[in-house]
């Protein structure tokens, strides 16, 4: 599309279905690379393959929308005001100045201020929700209703973030807020998988119960379904007990993401399926 950033990209389908990919980027801007701790541990917590895992999506007809750069730069989905997702919870801000293990990701007096944070909103945060706002009017125009669908994932145990460890599916609909009823039972029952070698777990407005984006959009009652998936990612990737430089992220491997990738399209088929409906 042109006049688009360089960061960003909008691969529009016709379906009515937009997967939205805002923590997948590892891009960070040269000017900003020098007050970083390490740029390692500045893409420490992207969701690693997430792009690969739904390379799909296009074929079933979605939009997607993918942004390039690094959460650490700016988090796209998280409030703008600065208002907390998870009140009481340890969480990570808008421009995020710590790691979900709480390590410093800035140099000392290298963190952004309110200044900063604005301009970055300004550059980053709001030509990201700009297209959003776009394709879902693009595709209103065409269909009684849509899902904007979340594509999330995120290591299995961060002890600063919740307890124990995270079902491998994590269904967001912000407690039933941002879709239908109907949606978030009929997505539990395809992710209710057990395969030769795999069972994976689900919950449902548990830990993680979506972000800004699924929360802003969701409207159900104006034809706008939104939910979010956020998967542990031991379900489709080698996760070490403790990542360093040296051993995260692991490698994209195809003998281990079939399973979840399988599960992932009749995820994606069940809310095209939704939206199909009278």
């Amino acid at each position: 599309m042109s006049g688009m950033p360089a960061w960003l990209s909008v691969a529009r389908g016709d379906a009515p279905l937009i997967v939205s990919m805002p923590h997948t980027g590892d891009k960070i801007p040269g000017d900003l690379t020098p007050h970083f701790v390490s740029l390692w541990l500045a893409r420490k917590d992207a969701d690693w393959w997430i792009d690969r895992l739904y390379d799909f999506a296009p074929d079933l007809g979605a939009t997607v929308i993918r942004t390039a750069l690094c959460r650490s730069v700016i988090d796209v989905n998280r409030d703008p005001s600065g208002r907390s997702l998870y009140p009481g919870q340890n969480t990570t801000e808008l421009c995020p100045t710590t790691s979900f293990d709480g390590e410093s990701l800035y140099r000392q007096n290298c963190a952004p201020d309110a200044e900063e944070i604005g301009e970055r909103r300004e550059k980053y945060f709001e030509p990201y929700h700009a297209a959003l706002q776009g394709e879902i009017a693009r595709l209103r125009e065409r269909h009684r209703k849509i899902v904007l669908f979340e594509a999330h994932s995120i290591r299995s145990r961060i002890p600063r973030l919740f307890e124990g460890e995270l079902p491998h599916i994590n269904i967001g609909t912000n407690s039933g807020v941002s879709c239908v009823p109907e949606l978030t039972a009929a997505i539990e029952n395809v992710c209710d998988f057990r395969g030769p070698g795999h069972t994976f777990t689900q919950v449902a407005n548990g830990r993680f119960k979506g972000g800004y984006t699924t929360r802003h959009y969701g409207a159900p009652a104006l034809g706008v379904h939104a939910v979010q998936l956020e998967l542990a990612m031991r379900g489709y990737m080698e996760e070490p007990a403790a990542p360093s430089p040296d051993n995260w992220p692991s490698s994209y491997d195809l003998s281990r993401t079939s399973a979840m990738r399988a599960v992932l399209r009749r995820v994606l088929e069940t809310c095209l399926h939704l939206a199909s409906e009278p």
